[in-house]
């Protein structure tokens, strides 16, 4: 199928009920397909939407496109879960029907107000000349689902950014209602966050300029302002970014800096930290949604896919998926993510994990190892029956002590140009912890307690469900085979 403008935004009851159904039966039979992570129905799944927690449930709504892997026409998936690990697909909520989102339901956030729950998000509307517009909208959801929305914008864009204003975050503090956007300012061209104000969430909002950090590269997407453990932290996709400021490989980074305050009336952000931090130091991490829970504590989401990047299951039909939960906390200023206490729900089989031979693991596991100091060696997964082609982890434990992820052994090649090795620093000569997540395409390690993160997808050829430890390296370790969501 060519992907013309036209067939991109061809309004959804143009399309037929029997082609959405070949395309769901296509990804569910897929041997790529994710088990225990959010991945679309169909076609196209991009950022997290919505994170919050309302009607005693937790909420989150995925950017999608259902006719194929493509970025067309959004619309809103809602999912539920009772504890953040077992998530229940409720359908589309948010459908672009109206006249301020007309080309586009854009990525946005959510909070429970009263018996309700708020949805603000950016309309995507073009005119006759595909000239984008971007309106941030209103919406009520009950606790039937039912999504009405404000007929006026909440927010228009103001003289002084470009067409590119999006991804907004509502925000509550002393009583009052903000929302932080992602902003190119109309001027320089550079990317900001930018503040705004309302008494009431209907509006009027009053906008309070930007937030006092750097401009970041060109554009700032998906900003989110969180407290973890009394610090606020910003976690935001700032795009051309100068590697100068801080290194990543990937297209796109996802970043995000702690403060000592911040202003919610003047946008001052008070901080230590001299440059924003990768959030994930993997492959695919973007557009990640935070928020703090009732009990205050601060969980994060992300996309596992890149804008402008294509993956094998772009033939299939349906690409990319999220990340699990963590719960996030703070230490020495490094933000540390860790896995939720439900993940362990999913938990069976339990096994040693131990010796130098090759250990059959399946597609869905969860692997525990603790690698003893002053040691260097390679760690194999997903591996072949003969333990040579698999996702590589290259460890060092002793002085010069590293992390090196490679998948480029792995099986089809995923956006080879941006390199298939991914290496951190760590603690000389100290013990390494490493917590490691497969799901059949994807895989999520979690270093020294969530002190680093490195995440990926991955398309080993079927049977590829082995591991195995290079020889003479002194560790522990236990695996579970994990059940689905």
């Amino acid at each position: 199928m060519e992907w013309t403008r036209e067939k991109r935004y061809l309004p959804y009851s143009k399309w037929d009920a029997l082609t959405l159904l070949k395309l769901q039966s296509q990804a569910a039979r897929s041997e790529y397909q994710l088990h225990y992570h959010i991945r679309p129905m169909s076609g196209l799944l991009n950022d997290p939407n919505g994170f919050s927690y309302f009607n005693g449930k937790w909420q989150v709504f995925y950017q999608s496109y259902p006719f194929g892997a493509v970025h067309g026409l959004k619309s809103w998936v809602h999912l539920e879960s009772p504890d953040l690990v077992h998530w229940q697909n409720l359908g589309q909520a948010v459908l672009p029907d109206c006249d301020l989102d007309s080309h586009g339901a854009y990525s946005g956030s959510a909070k429970a107000i009263g018996d309700k729950l708020f949805l603000m998000y950016t309309g995507n509307v073009r005119d006759e000349n595909w000239v984008r517009h971007s309106y941030q909208v209103g919406a009520f959801m009950d606790q039937e689902g039912n999504v009405e929305k404000i007929k006026e914008p909440l927010i228009k864009a103001p003289d002084h950014v470009t067409e590119h204003f999006r991804d907004p975050q509502i925000l509550e503090h002393d009583g009052k209602y903000y929302a932080i956007l992602g902003a190119q300012d109309a001027e320089t061209k550079s990317g900001h966050i930018s503040l705004y104000r309302a008494e009431k969430i209907e509006g009027p909002w009053e906008d309070l300029g930007y937030v006092d950090l750097p401009a970041m590269g060109y554009m700032v997407e998906c900003p989110n302002l969180v407290f973890v453990d009394g610090k606020p932290v910003f976690i935001f996709c700032p795009q051309g970014l100068d590697k100068k400021v801080t290194d990543y490989q990937n297209v796109y980074p996802n970043m995000y800096w702690v403060g000592e305050s911040f202003d919610f009336d003047t946008g001052h952000f008070e901080t230590k930290q001299k440059a924003p931090i990768n959030l994930d130091e993997g492959f695919d991490v973007y557009a990640s949604q935070a928020f703090n829970a009732p009990d205050g504590n601060a969980y994060v989401v992300s996309w596992v896919g890149l804008p402008d990047m294509t993956y094998p299951t772009d033939e299939e039909g349906w690409a990319n998926c999220f990340s699990q939960v963590k719960k996030l906390s703070l230490k020495h200023g490094h933000l540390l993510q860790k896995p939720v206490k439900a993940m362990k729900s999913l938990r069976s089989d339990k096994k040693p994990f131990a010796g130098h031979h090759l250990m059959d693991l399946g597609n869905q596991t969860e692997i525990k190892l603790d690698i003893h100091r002053g040691q260097e060696g390679t760690l194999t997964l997903a591996a072949d029956e003969a333990g040579e082609h698999g996702i590589k982890l290259h460890f060092k434990t002793g002085n010069g002590a590293s992390l090196t992820v490679d998948r480029g052994e792995a099986g089809e090649a995923v956006n080879p140009e941006y390199g298939t090795a991914r290496s951190i620093s760590l603690p000389e000569n100290e013990d390494l912890s490493l917590r490691i997540y497969l799901d059949h395409s994807l895989f999520e390690i979690f270093i020294d307690g969530g002190r680093e993160v490195i995440t990926g997808r991955y398309f080993a050829p079927k049977g590829q469900i082995f591991a195995k430890m290079s020889k003479g390296v002194s560790y522990k370790g236990k695996s579970w085979k994990l059940k689905n969501m």
